[in-house]
């Protein structure tokens, strides 16, 4: 955890002085068109003075819009330092995930889907590479929150990835969240958070729907 901030934060630096480095040479070059141009108008009809106030005007504004770039390329770095350090602090602790693919090793594994209508027949679905499926049946079930719980064993699943789809009787469709515990939090070379979840592998942090807490 700290490896990857403290190089998350070496990343922001290293954006802070390119912007910097880049604000000096726009600020140069304002300059010396300035200079060049006072040094070379004709003595006989000199340039009207408005213009280079105009100039210089025009001069300041660009360099508090690169000021103001830098500023936020700033707080974006820190934003991400503290979203990894809170979520970091959260490793081993259970959290629910929207998908529609879950990771079966053998063990039970729980999940929830939210009903918007009563259902009197409702299905969950997994499908393998191979397009094999097997099918739970959940039953009649009321609207609301719905939890249900794979259990590879008991139902005959071999170890794999599924994709997941629900059916009901009214033809919703209701999203899934799947339980697991959040192993480890990293970021890419890109810059983007990843986070690796027991029965799901590698999500994104928009993916998470909630925090379950700690496991003994």
């Amino acid at each position: 955890m700290e490896t990857s901030l403290f190089t998350n934060s070496t990343s922001g630096g290293a954006t802070s002085n390119a912007v910097a480095s880049q604000n000096n040479a726009t600020q140069d070059m304002f300059t010396k068109l300035l200079v060049a141009q006072i040094r070379n108008q004709d003595p006989l009809a000199p340039t009207d003075p408005s213009q280079f106030v105009n100039q210089l005007t025009q001069q300041a504004q660009t360099e508090a819009m690169q000021n103001l770039s830098t500023l936020t390329s700033a707080n974006a770095s820190v934003l991400q330092s503290m979203q990894v350090l809170a979520l970091g602090a959260q490793v081993g602790s259970e959290v629910m995930v929207n998908t529609t693919t879950v990771q079966l090793d053998g063990n039970k594994v729980n999940g929830t889907m939210a009903l918007t209508a009563n259902s009197t027949k409702t299905t969950l679905t997994l499908k393998d590479a191979a397009d094999k499926e097997y099918t739970i049946d959940l039953g009649a079930r009321a609207a609301g929150n719905v939890p249900f719980t794979i259990d590879p064993e008991k139902l005959g699943i071999p170890a794999g990835t599924y994709t997941m789809a629900v059916t009901t009787s009214n033809a919703e469709k209701p999203s899934v969240d799947i339980a697991g515990k959040l192993s480890s939090v990293r970021l890419s070379a890109s810059g983007t958070m990843i986070l690796n979840v027991a029965n799901l592998g590698e999500v994104s942090p928009g993916a998470i729907t909630g925090f379950n807490g700690k496991t003994s």
